[in-house]
């Protein structure tokens, strides 16, 4: 029960950078989160939004890993390696804060589905 929660969490998170990406990234509130000026984030919008869809395709595989329940143990396991590597990419990369929003979280609900919790 405790990872199946922990694993919707890492997909809600997932879902709201699939909005920040794809919705938000060229508004003020979009600039904030990534760090972008507005010019910047004018001329990455097509690169950005593509970013998204990624991550959206995360999110919908920890989803189908929990609607499948107890069979969807592989799904979630495989989901979450997929977002745990993205994120200490993107940390390695781009900037220790997606160490903390992305892979702490994956790392945390990949430990407890493998323990059962």
């Amino acid at each position: 029960m405790i990872a199946n929660v922990l694993v919707g969490l890492v997909a809600l998170i997932h879902l709201y950078i699939v909005y920040l990406e794809m919705v938000l990234w060229d508004t003020p509130r979009g600039h904030k989160a990534f760090k972008l000026t507005p010019e910047f984030a004018s001329a990455s919008k097509v690169l950005a939004a593509n970013q998204g869809l990624y991550n959206g395709f995360l999110a919908a595989g920890l989803i189908w890993g929990l609607y499948l329940g107890a069979a969807g143990f592989q799904i979630k396991v495989f989901f979450l390696l997929c977002v745990a590597i993205a994120g200490l990419y993107g940390a390695a990369t781009v900037g220790r804060k997606i160490l903390y929003v992305q892979t702490v979280p994956a790392a945390v609900a990949l430990t407890a589905v493998w323990l059962g919790a």
